[in-house]
């Protein structure tokens, strides 16, 4: 069988802000079709796309309440397969997102859990349990929602009157499923074939190191230091990284391996990376972000450890590291880079308050980040508009925002939205070409107008990079520290230089392949370079 996927390179659709034909303000998926060319020419091996089922948009799609269809924002079932299609005939393999730890609140399973009797096979499909308190008007546990506030919400029975609680580790309308329920099991094997039928070549997998909760909901021990969880502690949190996930990411490889050549790609943010590893064995997922790589600062002594742990972790477990600056849910690299590393990157985004980025100094570290990432063994996410240079848009009204995130932590926290900004195409119309729209989802933000593709410096970065990549076989290749005074690294016959000084540097002996900034000169400024000979 065909391993493509250990050193392909995908490229990452959110669908609502990609591209919009028919001028209602969200992108399509007849959008995406339009612009397939786009993406081949790029130089990827395949795309993600980012819900786009039927859904109430509460969480911008993660939010599913019918696993089997297209949302009418994005269009039909029909426009699906003309995109898939399109995307084979270029060569691009199309990952879809499987959301399997909550459906929507709006989904038929939990209206019907809703208007069932407290222990029956409707609940079960879901975490429904009783209150703690004299008459469970507590809450079961004192586990927190990613989007702030408690991770459960009481419920109005039949006779009008409060009764159990659902566990909700997203927002209230995003109820977490029962993963101890084989039913639901079944249930998603189902929906991942018959997605497979229609032509897709994988899953990224949301969340799945949340699947399984520990027995009986005890509280979280170390709450107020972790908040919702993702810190590491001397034990696991309740709610992640629980031992039977592992069964599950079996059951969902076996319906893979058996739909032919199709991957799996968690998003499960599991430390450290040696655990991490433990999810991509032989049968269970093929590929795991690499959040640590990700979160890191740019701090010489930091990446190095990331790619030395990174390398050693997977290779023990035959799998290899899976790379990415950027998504959806996260701060733009160029507006992280450019801001001190004063923010998180994970969900609490950037605002009108904040001291605003330097997206120049940004967009110089980010450039010379991700042509270091292209170069490591191993395959890569990239994000829509990174390619672009893109930062995020940090200067989003209150009145225009939509992620949960800020409307749940009452503005403390201002969320993704501004990673979500629609991108730019060209110089046309009010909206850069993105929709003929009088208001789009999002706005955009007025300097997306430098980043255009035309003439765009960056965009020919990554088309050379992912050119190089391939022409070297740098996914698949040998790696190698270079010992000097610059960080320095050997994959097959490429070495990969970055001075991470702000003052230059003599520029190792060799044929210049690329470098981040341009530099053809005798001294390194701080940036990446890659050399032959």
């Amino acid at each position: 069988m065909s391993k493509w996927w250990r050193d392909a390179v995908i490229y990452q659709i959110y669908p609502k802000s990609f591209k919009d034909t028919n001028a209602d303000g969200y992108g399509d998926l007849p959008g995406i079709t339009q612009k397939l060319g786009d993406i081949a020419t790029l130089g990827v091996d395949g795309i993600w796309l980012s819900p786009f089922y039927p859904s109430p948009q509460k969480d911008s799609g993660y939010d599913v309440s019918d696993y089997y269809g297209v949302d009418p924002i994005f269009g039909t079932l029909a426009d699906f397969t003309e995109m898939v299609d399109k995307a084979h005939q270029l060569n691009l393999k199309v990952l879809l997102d499987l959301v399997p730890n909550h459906t929507s609140s709006e989904h038929p399973w939990f209206q019907h859990a809703l208007n069932s009797e407290a222990g029956s096979d409707a609940r079960a499909m879901y975490l429904f349990t009783d209150g703690r308190g004299e008459h469970g008007e507590l809450p079961p546990n004192n586990w927190q929602s990613m989007f702030g506030g408690p991770a459960w919400t009481r419920v109005k029975e039949k006779n009008g009157e409060y009764g159990q609680w659902y566990c909700h580790l997203f927002d209230p309308s995003q109820p977490d499923l029962n993963w101890r329920n084989p039913e639901v099991i079944s249930e998603f094997q189902k929906i991942m074939k018959f997605w497979f039928e229609l032509g897709a070549d994988g899953f990224r997998v949301d969340q799945p190191h949340a699947l399984i909760k520990a027995d009986g909901f005890p509280d979280h021990p170390y709450v107020e230091t972790a908040g919702a969880g993702y810190l590491e502690g001397e034990v696991d949190p309740p709610m992640w990284f629980q031992p039977e996930v592992h069964d599950i990411m079996r059951k969902l490889r076996e319906t893979a391996d058996e739909s032919g050549e199709k991957v799996l790609c968690g998003e499960g943010y599991v430390l450290p990376l040696s655990k991490m590893a433990q999810w991509l064995r032989p049968d269970e997922l093929h590929q795991n972000f690499n959040f640590r790589f990700l979160d890191a600062h740019w701090v010489e002594s930091i990446i190095k450890e990331i790619i030395d742990e990174s390398i050693t972790a997977f290779h023990e477990v035959g799998s290899q590291s899976t790379w990415t600056m950027n998504n959806h849910d996260v701060v733009r690299s160029v507006s992280r880079f450019g801001s001190a590393y004063s923010r998180p990157t994970q969900s609490d985004g950037i605002g009108p308050e904040d001291v605003q980025p330097n997206n120049r100094l940004g967009g110089e570290i980010s450039i010379g980040a991700t042509l270091l990432m292209l170069a490591l063994p191993g395959n890569c996410y990239l994000y829509q508009g990174e390619e672009l240079g893109l930062p995020d848009h940090t200067t989003i009204a209150s009145t225009d925002r939509q992620d949960p995130t800020f409307f749940r932590t009452e503005g403390v926290r201002v969320g993704r939205d501004g990673a979500r900004a629609p991108i730019p195409w060209d110089e046309s119309g009010a909206n850069l070409g993105f929709s003929k729209a009088t208001k789009t989802w999002l706005p955009q933000p007025e300097s997306y107008k430098n980043y255009i593709r035309p003439g765009n410096k960056t965009l020919a970065v990554y088309q050379a990079a992912l050119l190089l990549r391939k022409k070297h076989n740098l996914g698949a290749g040998q790696f190698n520290w270079i010992d000097g005074d610059l960080f320095g690294f050997q994959n097959n016959e490429v070495r990969v230089y970055h001075n991470f000084d702000l003052e230059p540097k003599r520029m190792p002996a060799g044929e210049i392949l690329i470098s981040s900034l341009g530099s053809s000169e005798s001294l390194l400024p701080n940036e990446t370079v890659w050399l032959i000979g």
